[in-house]
């Protein structure tokens, strides 16, 4: 069971990130200031649940960083942002999608109303956030979080 879901995770993954378009946004590179978090990820569809490792990184200025994966090595999302644009990558695809976030597929959508949620709940250990049809618990180890 546990590698159908495993399939079936990547098959939506790559369909979420299959509309690929090239960017020239140059996003700002973490530096030590920024706030970094670390914990667990539960993302929930209608169809599936997937429980992972989750990175969260942000500057004061909103610049912001996601790597949510499944074990050592293998990132399920990659996901790059600041106020205007985004880029979103995953292991299970060829390319990804990066442009201007008002431009961003449907499908991707809840992905990148994280960023907002989690910088304006830093102080939160858990954080629940809900778009469409999709769920997003975080939960962060308070040992983690550093800023």
């Amino acid at each position: 069971m546990s590698i159908l879901r495993a399939i079936v995770v990547a098959l939506a993954i790559v369909d979420m990130t299959s509309c690929a378009t090239t960017s020239r946004h140059q996003f700002a590179e973490p530096t030590p200031d920024w706030q970094v978090r670390s914990g667990q990820l539960l993302y929930r569809t209608p169809k599936m649940t997937l429980v992972g490792d989750v990175l969260v990184r942000f500057s004061k200025a909103g610049d912001f960083e996601l790597m949510f994966s499944k074990g050592p090595g293998v990132t399920l999302l990659s996901l790059r942002q600041d106020a205007s644009s985004a880029e979103v990558k995953g292991t299970f695809q060829s390319s990804g999608w990066s442009g201007p976030v008002a431009q961003a597929p449907q499908q991707l959508r809840g992905w990148l109303g994280v960023r907002d949620k989690l910088i304006h709940s830093q102080d939160r250990q858990t954080v629940r956030y809900v778009a469409g049809n999709e769920t997003f618990l975080f939960r962060f180890n308070p040992e983690s979080i550093r800023g």
